[in-house]
């Protein structure tokens, strides 16, 4: 038996969340994502990054929606495959964040009856269909607090008690985990009783891990009050080129333009990856630094986090003091990506930027990742063997 932990991973997109779950020590056995460009960018960039393939493979096209995955021959295939890897391996988890546009404010907003809204009921029936050891679930901030989405939220939680899941759930800040980014979203991670139980975890409650048991906090490397009572800066008028100091009384690490230092993103593979623009450029000078107010242009200031990386309904984030639009390296960074991360050359600009703005920013994965671990590790009666991973 293995005691790295295993991941079956949905909805993967080009794998921001996987890649947490990797270097964190989880083993990705099995990838799942319907949509093929974002799946041909997983796989390009695992291999830059030189990492195995997954053992049980890429599912990708129709066969791979997890709709399918629920009924059928597709249903009973994915459960031999757990049932397969229950044989050399101790534990195994789901991770998934199915698409959220329909709980999102500033999306469809059509709910658990929008064709997106359909997908995380499906995926939360995969969950108690397959009984993982423990999963993880993210989605949008309006999941959870919007009113009419939240009965939907509960309800899915009570399909997950019936199976035997004890369940924990935080609204996080991406920003909290050292991304230079203002990116709320909701996760709610589960652990089938019997399996806490069997390594020596014991319970209190009979449905919820409370927030001081589950190490929420531990990897968290500045709270949500902390992160925004800095001074941050405000707007001052756009000047191409311009040289301005980094202010002495805000964390310079969680900026754009550190980000865009750290990850060289001139030289970046993905540097000449931009949208050109055919008009406007005479609007786009006129639009200050640090002005993220509008819904569409919104130009970053370089001593300052980001608003939510989303690319997607015309909305466009300005370089700070360039006369353009933000590269894909230059997204990458905001995701705080490592530096070796790339997106495949023949990807379109759209699908680099959707699946860029679509996923987990790494260093909040990683620390997800690693409070699973630690939650497991230190609760239990018998310490977990987790390998060290790292990238640049």
């Amino acid at each position: 038996m293995s005691d790295r932990p295993c991941i079956f991973s949905f909805f993967a997109g080009s794998g921001f969340l996987d890649l947490g779950f990797e270097t964190s020590g989880f083993n990705i056995v099995y990838v799942n994502e319907i949509f093929a460009p974002f799946i041909a960018a997983y796989r390009y960039s695992r291999e830059v990054l030189k990492m195995r393939l997954p053992e049980y493979g890429y599912h990708h096209g129709e066969p791979a929606d997890v709709t399918n995955l629920i009924t059928g021959k597709a249903a009973q295939h994915l459960k031999e495959l757990v049932k397969d890897c229950r044989k050399s391996h101790h534990i195994i988890g789901f991770i998934g964040g199915p698409p959220c546009p329909d709980f999102s404010i500033g999306g469809k907003n059509r709910g658990s009856l929008g064709d997106n809204g359909q997908l995380s009921a499906s995926y939360i029936e995969l969950i108690c269909q397959n009984l993982p050891d423990f999963f993880l679930f993210e989605n949008v901030k309006g999941l959870w607090k919007t009113t009419k989405h939240r009965l939907f939220f509960e309800l899915l939680k009570q399909q997950l008690y019936e199976a035997d899941y004890i369940l924990t759930e935080r609204l996080i800040n991406a920003i909290e985990y050292g991304v230079p980014q203002h990116r709320e979203r909701i996760i709610l991670i589960g652990f089938k009783k019997n399996f806490l139980q069997n390594i020596g975890i014991k319970i209190d409650s009979e449905k919820l891990l409370h927030e001081e048991y589950f190490p929420w906090d531990n990897y968290i490397l500045y709270p949500h009050e902390k992160a925004f009572a800095y001074p941050w800066c405000k707007c001052e008028p756009f000047q191409e080129n311009s040289l301005i100091p980094c202010p002495d009384n805000i964390p310079e690490e969680l900026t754009v333009e550190y980000w865009f230092r750290k990850n060289n993103v001139l030289k970046h593979p993905n540097t000449e990856n931009c949208f050109q623009p055919r008009a406007g450029i005479t609007k786009f000078a006129a639009i200050d630094e640090g002005d993220d107010s509008k819904k569409s242009f919104k130009r970053l200031h370089r001593w300052r986090y980001s608003p939510t990386a989303c690319y997607g309904n015309n909305e466009v984030h300005l370089h700070p003091y360039k006369v353009r639009r933000i590269s894909v390296a230059e997204a990458l960074a905001i995701q705080s990506l490592p530096a070796n991360f790339v997106l495949p050359e023949n990807m379109s600009l759209t699908n680099m930027f959707k699946t860029i703005g679509n996923g987990v920013p790494y260093l909040a994965s990683q620390a997800l990742a690693q409070s699973i671990i630690n939650f497991l590790t230190n609760s239990a009666n018998k310490p977990l063997y987790i390998p060290s991973i790292t990238t640049t």
